[in-house]
């Protein structure tokens, strides 16, 4: 059985080794990485670094034939490819360094495979199953307001979790109707947003945001119940709860959000290149993976079209 990374249950090593860390540092302070982004990558070297320490192997030593036992490692350990093709990418990314750095002698990362030739169909849930996820949380509960207002935004706007998390209230535009959201690599997107989530979000801020917060110098929109700024395994938490609410048997997460915006985006008739722009992608050929998940709209175009029907 496929499972995710946050499934399992695996030994780490107590302290970051001095080279990952030496990267890791080049991408925060020279890269301008996120320092969320920056804790996901030293979770997956780490990780490899166990591998490495297991075969006895120096970092000069470090091949293609440690990789690929390290990622066969992780297929037997039940990750699913999408999380193996993410290990790949920060192992590439890290070799890439090492060599520009002169500590390994040969560059191997053109002979590792790109994760793009991994890459499968995203996994969505259609509008109805949103609509009820959106419309599951109680008005008598506790967090209501606020967990609202989360769920109706990752949906309205397609943000990452990690951008959610990062969201402060400088970023959000009541009048005009955007938020202004830090994505990867810190490059700045604004994304529309409807007045039914910018309405929810308004609410949550004027109400049981002013109830929960305990330091008046956070800017962080959403909060925790001890008042700090909401983490991401919180907000999995609310969306899978939700999800569970309204009968959703898919196994759904803040990404399943973002995935089926986009998804409903290109359903309705959005141009490929505008969705590219709201999801913050670099490259149209990561956001061109939705087209393949709606064949009905495929046919409706080629019924409507080609002059033989």
């Amino acid at each position: 059985m496929i499972t995710t990374e946050r499934q399992i249950s695996k030994k780490r090593p107590s302290l970051t080794p001095p080279i990952i860390k030496r990267y890791l540092d080049y991408l925060f302070v020279e890269c301008g990485l996120a320092g969320s982004t920056v804790s996901s990558y030293q979770r997956d070297l780490c990780r490899f670094w166990d591998t490495v320490n297991d075969l006895g192997l120096t970092v000069s030593e470090l091949g293609i034939d440690v990789v690929r036992q390290h990622l066969s490692r992780l297929r037997e350990d039940g990750l699913s490819v999408s999380s193996i093709a993410r290990h790949l990418t920060s192992i590439r990314m890290f070799l890439r360094f090492l060599f520009s750095e002169k500590i390994v002698l040969k560059d191997i990362v053109s002979l590792l495979d790109s994760p793009k030739k991994w890459r499968l169909v995203p996994e969505t849930v259609n509008y109805r199953d949103v609509h009820h996820i959106l419309e599951a949380p109680d008005e008598n509960a506790e967090f209501y307001l606020r967990d609202k207002a989360i769920l109706e935004l990752l949906y309205a706007t397609g943000m990452r979790v990690s951008e959610m998390v990062d969201l402060t209230l400088s970023r959000i535009n009541f009048n005009v109707g955007y938020v202004r959201v830090i994505g990867k690599g810190r490059k700045e997107r604004i994304v529309p947003v409807g007045s039914v989530a910018l309405k929810a979000t308004k609410q949550y801020i004027e109400t049981q945001r002013k109830e929960l917060i305990r330091d008046e110098s956070t800017d962080a929109v959403f909060l925790s119940r001890t008042g700090r700024p909401i983490d991401r395994s919180a907000v999995w938490r609310i969306v899978r709860k939700y999800a569970q609410y309204a009968g959703v048997r898919k196994k759904v997460s803040p990404h399943t959000l973002r995935h089926s915006f986009a998804t409903h985006l290109l359903q309705g008739g959005a141009d490929l290149r505008v969705v590219q722009e709201l999801l913050g992608h670099t490259d149209v050929s990561t956001t061109q993976i939705y087209t393949h998940v709606d064949d009905s709209r495929l046919k409706a175009v080629h019924r409507k079209f080609h002059p033989r029907q």
